[in-house]
This record gives structure tokens, sequence and C-alpha cells, in this order.
């Protein structure tokens, strides 16, 4: 697939245009979350699933495409953690998941870039580990069916997501130790 020749391509899946739909995306998923009902659970499903899709995309473009840039190396991960986050805070609002477990999660986000950015100041690696890749993939794979929270077609969307989310809280508990435990090597 090559992109040269359609420049309205590379406006509309540019990296960086795509990090800035994941944060537009933030306030909609909130309003429509403001209406708690069926329909507004399959929108608030679907606006969620669209925004986290571009986030595979954002960096399969950048590194496609040779547009690695210092915005999107900040950018990046701070819209993942705007619309994971919001999600998760109005899910506790809607009563849909445990407000300690949502702390733990956001706890653990901001700790981590916190260090990630002492550790970058010095020169230290601060990429993804594959266990936060993994710590990712299962939050979002929780807030999906979280937000659908409705039986759908006889499955109890809100059970399958609730047990992701104990997988996904475990994950995240791993990666906060092991950057913990990675950047204390890294100062020391």
């Amino acid at each position: 697939m090559t992109l040269e020749g359609k420049p309205w391509v590379e406006k509309v899946l540019h990296p960086n245009a795509l990090t800035l739909y994941r944060v537009a995306s933030v306030p909609l998923l909130v309003v429509i979350l403001l209406s708690p009902s069926k329909w507004a659970a399959f929108f608030a499903a679907l606006v969620f699933s669209l925004a986290s899709i571009t986030d595979f995309l954002d960096g399969f473009m950048a590194r496609r495409m040779g547009l690695i840039s210092q915005f999107g190396k900040i950018m990046d991960p701070l819209a993942d953690k705007l619309l994971i986050s919001s999600a998760f805070i109005m899910l506790v609002s809607l009563g849909r998941v445990e407000g300690w477990i949502v702390c733990l999660i956001i706890g653990r986000e901001l700790a981590i870039t916190g260090l990630r950015s002492i550790l970058a100041s010095s020169g230290a690696d601060v990429a993804a580990t594959n266990v936060a890749k993994w710590k990712t993939g299962f939050q979002i794979g929780a807030i999906i069916p979280l937000l659908l929270h409705y039986p759908y077609f006889g499955l109890d969307f809100h059970m399958v997501g609730t047990w992701v989310l104990w997988v996904a809280l475990a994950l995240t508990i791993w990666s906060g130790v092991d950057y913990g435990l990675r950047a204390r090597r890294q100062l020391a």
C-alpha cells in the first residue's frame, strides 16, 4: 500500500492527527455516557473502540511514513492515558467498576509517566515493555465490554469485562513493578 500522491489520506492518517482524534474522542465519550441507556452504552463502546484503534494506527503509520516526532512521542502515550482514564472514571460514576481498582490503574499510569519522564531526561531507555503493551490491551479489552454493560445476544458483557479487568489489574501492577525495578537499575 502506498500513500504517495494521496495527500488527503496522508493528512487523515497522519500519526499526529490520529493521536489528536483520540484526544478529541474523550469529550464525546463522556457526553454519551452521561445518558445511561442501552443505546448510549453501545455508542460509547463504538467511540472508545474506534479511538483505541487509532492507538495502533498512529504508531504503524509513523513507522511506515517515517514520521516519528517529538510531539508523537509525548502526546501518543498521554492520549492513551487520557482515553483510558476517562473511560474508567465514567465507568466508576456509572457504578460498573469499583473505584479502588481505577485508583490503582490511574495511579500506576501517573507514576510511570513521571518515572519515564525522569528516565528520558537522563537519556535512559523508556520504551514500553511487552508487559506494558499487554496491560494496555487488556485494559482496552476490559473497558469495551464494561461500556457495553448490558446483555447482547445472550452474553453478559459486564461479567466478561469484569473478568478481563482483573487480568488487566494484575498486568498493571506487574508492569508498574517491572518499570520501577528497571528504573532503579538505570538510575543507579
